[in-house]
């Protein structure tokens, strides 16, 4: 679907609902598959509180990190279908992860219902300018001088940072070692 038609579509079921009054009659929880603090999590603290006010009923931010997204992407598969427990699907929890793993225990094509794509977020390579001189061919010198001796942290094993950066050292050739954290926020 275009992103216009999601849209539509989802506005056009928010109307219904609230003339129906029959939905939501309790609190409705969103489930973030990282840690607090991070970019997914910031989004879904920005819309929690408008879409509340819409829907009338509480809207409740939950975070379940670990995996790359797989965690949180796994509870969101298995809860009731029922309208009341939605998750915010991620490149990582649906995509990378899954073209990776071949064990990931859900399938992203069945277990999953989309409604909206409420964000898009550019992925940027960042460093300390105290690291090397502040241009990126000093940066990309000092890193092949150095194979193995720098790191670099991401949202978690097979999300789209650590995707990226695999991308990236295969690219310029280049070693550095991947540390997973449960999520954006705690790097």
């Amino acid at each position: 679907m275009h992103r216009r038609t999601c849209i539509g579509l989802a506005l056009a079921l928010v109307g219904t609902a609230a003339m129906a009054q029959a939905y939501p009659t309790k609190p409705i929880k969103l489930l973030v598959p990282f840690a607090p603090g991070g970019t997914t999590d910031i989004i879904a603290r920005v819309i929690a509180d408008p879409l509340s006010r819409e829907l009338g009923q509480p809207v409740i931010v939950e975070n379940k990190g670990g995996g790359g997204g797989v965690i949180g992407a796994l509870e969101t598969s298995r809860a009731a279908p029922d309208g009341y427990n939605l998750g915010i699907a991620t490149v990582s929890s649906t995509a990378t992860n899954p073209a990776i793993n071949p064990k990931i225990p859900y399938n992203t094509l069945t277990d999953f219902t989309p409604i909206i794509n409420v964000a898009a977020t550019p992925n940027v390579l960042a460093i300390n300018p105290k690291f090397s001189k502040p241009d990126y061919a000093s940066f990309l010198a000092t890193l092949k001088a150095g194979q193995g001796k720098y790191a670099y942290a991401s949202s978690g094993t097979g999300g789209i940072q650590h995707m990226l950066m695999e991308l990236y050292k295969n690219l310029t050739g280049t070693f550095i070692t991947h540390i997973p954290y449960r999520g954006a926020g705690p790097r």
